[in-house]
């Protein structure tokens, strides 16, 4: 395992009434999980508790982390956010209050020394590496799609009125559909954040590049983070784990 130092922080934020975002932590620093439900009520909430709480489990069945192989820890991985997707799927079948309740999830799993980073939905994760910032995730949005297929442009996916509609999630059939996991072999003085998406909607990746790389403390850098989407007009839940390599 990499050495690994970290700050959390999740807020319900200015416009919402109670905190539909969700992280998890492991005491042996294997997961990193950030999951950000929608329903409305509890439901949303519910959802992302659910994710939290079954992939870990199933993934600790799955896999060997001291000596697993890369594609048997992708395939577990996409086993695990599959095995909750349809738990999430069953529970708002029969649970009246949770109809069409579903969540995002992004997760950095260390396995071996190595991250497996990925998702579903439009949480992110990033990493800034020798002072650039690159985007490790790939928004299931259709503004995303349509920036995809050179319709319209990325500054235009920042205003676009679909900007927030997911075509993929946790919650629908499709959120079993993978999470496009791929391997991160870590290096020192890495910085990684895995955030709901109240942090993007308030904080442009420049803001987010200058703030990740401005102080040596991860708590310190992680509630600069959710402060500055706040105050950046952020309309949702706000939610950010960073991780700092040593």
């Amino acid at each position: 395992m990499v050495g690994i130092r970290y700050g959390t922080v999740s807020i319900t934020g200015n416009f919402r009434e109670n905190n539909e975002d969700n992280y998890y932590i492991d005491s042996l620093n294997k997961y990193f999980l950030v999951a950000d439900g929608m329903g409305g009520q509890s439901a949303g909430e519910k959802a992302s508790q659910l994710a939290i709480e079954l992939i870990p489990e199933k993934l600790n069945e799955l896999i060997d982390f001291e000596n697993d192989n890369a594609e048997n820890v992708i395939q577990s991985i996409d086993n695990a956010v599959s095995h909750a997707n349809t738990e999430i799927m069953a529970l708002g079948e029969v649970d009246p209050n949770c109809r069409s309740m579903g969540t995002t999830i992004v997760f950095a799993i260390q396995v071996n020394g190595k991250f497996f980073i990925g998702g579903v939905g439009d949480s992110r994760v990033y990493l800034l590496r020798n002072n650039t910032l690159h985007q490790l995730t790939t928004d299931h949005s259709l503004t995303q799609a349509l920036v995809d297929a050179g319709t319209i442009t990325e500054e235009e996916a920042q205003t676009h009125r679909y900007k927030n509609v997911l075509y993929r999630y946790l919650g629908t059939k499709d959120g079993s559909a993978g999470t496009q996991a791929r391997q991160l072999d870590p290096l020192p003085q890495d910085r990684i954040i895995l955030c709901s998406d109240g942090v993007t909607d308030g904080l442009p990746d420049e803001n987010l590049q200058e703030l990740l790389g401005k102080s040596e403390d991860p708590q310190a850098t992680a509630e600069a983070i959710v402060k500055a989407a706040q105050e950046g007009g952020s309309k949702d839940n706000i939610t950010c784990i960073v991780l700092f390599t040593d």
